[in-house]
Parts: C-alpha cells; sequence; structure tokens
C-alpha cells in the first residue's frame, strides 16, 4: 500500500451499527494530516458526506468504545470523533491535499 501497511489499516477498522468504520483520529493517521484538518474538510463540504459516507457516534456508543478499549490510542480530544465508512475514506481522499491521501486513494483504485 505505499507509505503505510495494509495490516496497520486493517487495524484502525472498528464496527459501528453493522459497518465497517474508521474514526477521524485513525484517518488522519493515515493520511499524515491533523484531525481538525479532517473535521474542517467535513464541515466544510457537508454536501460530499451524504447518508452512507459518515456516521455521527452518539454519547452512549463513544462511552461503550472507550470502555472496551476499542479506542485506547484515541487522542484526549474535546469532541466525539467522526466514524467514516469507506465511501467516506474515498471522498474525503479527493478533498485532503495530503500526499497520502492521494497516495491511499490510487493505491485502492488500482
Amino acid at each position: 500500500m505505499g507509505i503505510l501497511e495494509q495490516q496497520s489499516v486493517k487495524d484502525k477498522i472498528i464496527s459501528l451499527r453493522g459497518q465497517d468504520v474508521i474514526l477521524d483520529f485513525a484517518v488522519a493517521e493515515i493520511y499524515g494530516v491533523e484531525t481538525r484538518e479532517i473535521n474542517q474538510a467535513v464541515r466544510n463540504n457537508p454536501n460530499k458526506f451524504p447518508q452512507g459516507y459518515l456516521i455521527e457516534i452518539r454519547n452512549k456508543e463513544y462511552a461503550d468504545l472507550r470502555s472496551n478499549f476499542l479506542i485506547a490510542n484515541n487522542p484526549k480530544s474535546r469532541t466525539i470523533p467522526k466514524a467514516f465508512t469507506e465511501k467516506g475514506l474515498y471522498m474525503l481522499a479527493t478533498i485532503l491535499k495530503g500526499e497520502r491521501a492521494v497516495e491511499g486513494t490510487v493505491e485502492d483504485n488500482r
């Protein structure tokens, strides 16, 4: 996969509401950007993230994720993370300007 090993990405996938997703801080790590850039891209482009691209995590879900240590590596944040589906990851990569985001999208489409 290039810069990041494919297994490293698979380790960041969690199941939420019956879907495989990756949380915003993990996406930021994969794409080589700051989490705030991820959140800014979503906030500035809401029409590019329709239903099925992004899941807004509920407080209870977040508490359950934390208590199950599924997101123990989550950097301390004042906001509840967003969860991106595969479609959301592709859309996000088209918005972000990071080299890893572009590389990840190109690699996955080969």
